[in-house]
């Protein structure tokens, strides 16, 4: 397995921790940063999602710059995505930040995508996510990092910084989604 698959791979390994973290009741108190209090175990959490998260960027520059690109990076990196980003939508439900609606909605289209892809490499077809893909992976992650950390920085906006991210969030996972199955109809057109 190459570098940038290991540092895919590294980050499914966090998600289990940072599950645990925002999952289980650890009492480790409250912390406050520039005027905003939240519990340790989200700041910590939200600390290991967004290390998490760039591995995401991490493993595609390796893999870019060392000519490393590989159909399995491009299965797992997705994958690793789709999987991050799920477990902290439904953990931010379960702590009442973020609308099961809107979650039902993100999740649904990873399901979609996933579902188009696994067509399509039926096919011989490989799709390796595209710019608006990327675009709403980052909008997610800055979405729920602000969810995470209590909008810090921006509780005096009149909008919740955070609340606005997730609509943007939204917004490009919809987009993409569209986007994905617009250019890949043939796959439903000439499938068995």
């Amino acid at each position: 397995m190459n570098l940038p698959n290991k540092i895919t791979v590294s980050r499914i390994c966090l998600i289990p921790i940072f599950v645990i973290l925002l999952v289980v009741p650890f009492n480790w108190g409250n912390i406050t940063i520039l005027g905003t209090t939240m519990p340790v175990t989200h700041f910590v959490g939200a600390l290991v999602f967004i290390l998490a998260s760039t591995t995401d960027w991490i493993d595609g520059h390796f893999a870019r710059k060392y000519n490393l690109v590989t159909n399995l990076g491009k299965f797992l990196d997705p994958l690793a995505d789709k999987l991050l980003v799920s477990a902290a939508f439904i953990i931010l439900v379960e702590l009442g930040y973020a609308p099961s609606w809107i979650v039902i909605l993100i999740i649904s289209r990873e399901f979609a995508v996933t579902g188009l892809r696994l067509v399509l490499a039926g096919e011989g077809e490989v799709v390796a996510a595209n710019m608006l893909g990327k675009i709403k992976t980052w909008t997610q992650i800055i979405a729920i990092s602000a969810l995470l950390l209590h909008n810090i920085l921006f509780e005096n906006f009149s909008i919740p910084f955070a609340d606005f991210a997730l609509w943007v969030a939204l917004f490009f996972t919809l987009w993409s989604g569209w986007d994905y199955f617009a250019k890949n109809a043939h796959a439903f057109k000439n499938s068995k």
